[in-house]
């Protein structure tokens, strides 16, 4: 497979603005048309002309990482690469230049290093033969588009500068919301007897010490109050006026606020997840989000699935939208690294065959092919592709991809 340089002005104008030595730039406008109408050679690449002479620039990748290699013409004849001296340089967005020497091989001259993504560059052709020099320069952009601040905005896009972050490893798992041992509490008579009054009712909120129930004890007759052991509300009613008290709870009272999720944790993670470690929590529809940590995990394993609990504390401010037995999805930080290079999750699109952000420069935006490590929901380490500081798209990224797609700036094979 070969890819070719893209981009090209008209060949007649190329040739001669070649012809007078001057440099063939296409205006932005022509990029897209361009792209199709410039003249291919024997190998499919493109052709640069200058009176008799020719270049055919193509950058090859069949089995190996991308390079540069150029054929030469005379009169569209072939011409010995040991004729010709040839120099390119590849300026990137953003200032940076790739320069390329070139050794004899075989029948072209062969780049000195590798064409790095994304194939996009203004590119800069010096050659010599017999006696004569030769330059050209044209456009061959991929993966790039201008939009206008305004158009951005409206948009959403937002950017950020990429750099270091924490990355962790992640075990998800799913639970459910449950009221703590301590913000449960019965309520009993003290001492058996006849009930002669209640002041609780099914979903009433109480505080602790109010009185409850007024019992009037079998043996001495005399009546004695029931207050409430802890403050929360009433979530079971289980006697009425003239019931008699037994072993049974007259009411059970629960505080809302006192909250943790439960996690069953399978024997293949549970040599992994500690106390203190962080989790990420969800609501099954997603709405709902805390972060918060394991504070417990129970020793035993249940006899049936062989899963251990794992307890995650849950403050009281998290009660406004996770409430108890409700399902949960909890992802466990495991490890956690510092690693020097990362870009947000959500930032991070397709484009051909890659996982790719889009940089910006200036009111331009361009693609960056990614070779990622570790990922999370939130940081994605990235070991090659972007630079440490580079502006890229966190937000609206989608809008970027697809103005590039709308205007044609593309790879072609």
């Amino acid at each position: 497979m070969r890819i070719y340089l893209l981009g090209a002005a008209p060949v007649v104008v190329l040739a001669m603005l070649a012809a007078c030595g001057e440099t063939a730039t296409p205006e932005k406008g022509n990029a897209a048309a361009a792209a199709s109408e410039y003249e291919r050679g024997p190998h499919g690449g493109r052709m640069l002309r200058s009176g008799p002479f020719a270049l055919e620039i193509t950058i090859f990748e069949d089995g190996v990482d991308p390079e540069l290699r150029v054929y030469a013409y005379r009169d569209d004849k072939p011409v010995k690469p040991t004729e010709v001296a040839l120099a390119i340089e590849l300026g990137r967005l953003g200032g940076r230049i790739d320069r390329f020497s070139f050794t004899r091989q075989h029948d072209f001259l062969r780049g000195s290093g590798v064409v790095a993504e994304p194939h996009s560059f203004d590119v800069r052709v010096t050659a010599s033969e017999g006696g004569r020099n030769h330059k050209w320069a044209y456009q061959s952009y991929e993966g790039r588009t201008v939009i206008a601040p305004e158009a951005a905005k409206a948009g959403g896009v937002k950017v950020e500068a990429a750099g270091p972050a924490t990355v962790s490893d992640l075990i998800d798992m799913g639970g459910r919301i449950e009221i703590t041992p301590e913000g449960k509490a019965d309520v009993r008579a003290r001492l058996p007897g006849l009930i002669m009054s209640l002041n609780g009712k099914l979903g009433q909120q109480v505080r602790r010490g109010q009185v409850l129930a007024r019992v009037e004890s079998s043996h001495s007759l005399q009546i004695y109050t029931v207050p409430a052991p802890i403050s929360g509300t009433i979530v079971e009613k289980n006697v009425n006026v003239g019931d008699t008290t037994g072993d049974r709870a007259l009411f059970v009272i629960a505080d809302p606020t006192k909250l943790h999720a439960e996690f069953f944790v399978y024997p293949r993670d549970a040599e992994r997840v500690r106390v203190g470690q962080p989790v990420s929590l969800k609501s099954v529809s997603g709405e709902a989000r805390f972060q918060a940590e394991v504070e417990a995990v129970l020793p035993t394993a249940d006899v049936a699935s062989q899963t251990m609990l794992a307890h995650v504390h849950l403050p009281p401010v998290a009660s406004r939208e996770f409430r108890p037995g409700m399902g949960v999805e909890g992802s466990f930080a495991v490890s956690q690294a510092n690693v020097p290079l990362a870009v947000r999750t959500k930032a991070i699109q397709r484009f051909r065959d890659f996982e790719v952000v889009f940089a910006k420069v200036g009111n331009t935006y361009e693609v960056r092919m990614l070779e990622i490590g570790r990922r999370t929901p939130e940081w994605t380490e990235v070991l090659g592709g972007l630079a440490p500081g580079e502006i890229y798209v966190i937000d609206g990224a989608f809008l970027i991809r697809a103005d590039i797609e709308k205007s044609g700036a593309s790879h072609d094979h």
